[in-house]
């Protein structure tokens, strides 16, 4: 049987999360009320259930919007979040439920958001999207010897420049050192008030490390931890932080502190191929693997192409990088709640 989740009763969903292997960080019930507290998008959190337990999990977010179009995403503003399930009759269910919502909904598409291949048949970006995932050494030295040796020579840089890290307790300075990157990068930044919630919903499991120099704020980034993982997901610096090295820094002092803390996998999230994150994160020493995000073209007739690579929107991101920073961070939200 297939249940929506009520908002009266989410413990078993997170006891599920928790105690099943395939489940991630954005699995997880809270992103629920992160996605409707921050953006106003109606959820689907989908479960099967058979004799009282959960069998399986699909976390559905219903996006609608005049300039990107229609569509349910699993999970929305995640890199992961397709089925989640013990066998294939309760992944079948929750993935034909899925369907016959989305037809109700009349979507565009569906998009599961998987980590590996689940139904051969139907179309995904091949060559489009890929994760960086790596097993971390329990001591901190010896991490810093894997990484590659022009790579690492960087981060020393870094560290020769006087930068330190610190812990905030708060999300303002990371919205600061973000708005500018993205704006920078010709994207819509998201609201200030989704990176709060984030904080405020998580807890504990969200840590934003930022980087100083001589006391001034040159970068920041905010990582979730899961199990034994760390994932830096939102990042971004000041004008200052490539000729300091700060980015590069910042990235080995995320993963220096997770090691103390006795974390096993770092988790440098999804970059699409051939930019700028992407090569980034290959001199890392970090082997890429596929990400598998497959489309159910509902009234749609072919996949949707929102991204930065699409040439139709080039002369939007010129633009963009030349707005002020104030008015990118007022009209970005307007733009990027839909972008999930």
């Amino acid at each position: 049987m297939i249940k929506i989740l009520s908002h009266s009763d989410k413990n078993p969903w997170q006891e599920y999360v928790e105690k099943t292997p395939a489940a991630t960080f954005f699995h997880q019930v809270e992103w629920q009320e992160v996605i409707e507290r921050s953006f106003g998008h109606k959820t689907y959190y989908l479960y099967a259930e058979q004799q009282g337990q959960i069998t399986g999990i699909l976390p559905l977010v219903h996006i609608k919007s005049l300039l990107f179009g229609n569509a349910l995403v699993s999970n929305a503003f995640c890199v992961y979040g397709g089925v989640v399930a013990d066998n294939v009759d309760a992944a079948l269910a929750l993935d034909q439920e899925a369907c016959r919502l989305g037809k109700e909904l009349a979507v565009d598409h569906i998009e599961f958001r998987n980590r590996e291949r689940i139904n051969p048949d139907r179309p995904y970006k091949e060559g489009m999207y890929v994760t960086f995932r790596k097993e971390l050494e329990p001591d901190v030295d010896k991490n810093l010897a894997a990484i590659p040796r022009k790579q690492r020579a960087v981060v020393r840089k870094g560290i020769k420049a006087g930068l330190v890290s610190v812990i905030d307790n708060n999300t303002e300075r990371l919205f600061e050192a973000y708005s500018e990157s993205v704006r920078n990068l010709g994207t819509p930044v998201f609201p200030k008030k989704y990176f709060k919630i984030l904080k405020e919903v998580f807890k504990d499991q969200c840590e934003v490390v930022s980087i100083e120099h001589e006391g001034k704020l040159i970068a920041s980034v905010m990582n979730f931890y899961f199990r034994d993982e760390v994932l830096p997901y939102y990042g971004g610096g000041k004008a200052e932080a490539r000729a300091l090295y700060a980015n590069d820094f910042m990235y080995w002092e995320v993963m220096r502190r997770a090691v103390e803390k006795g974390v096993k996998i770092f988790d440098y999230g999804r970059s699409k191929i051939g930019t700028g994150s992407y090569r980034f994160k290959k001199h890392w020493g970090f082997k890429e693997a596929p990400l598998f995000y497959e489309f159910e073209l509902v009234k749609s007739d072919s996949l949707p192409e929102i991204n930065p690579l699409n040439p139709k929107y080039k002369f939007f991101i010129a633009a963009w990088k030349r707005l002020p920073l104030s008015v990118s961070q007022v009209i970005g939200p307007l733009l990027a709640k839909d972008l999930g």
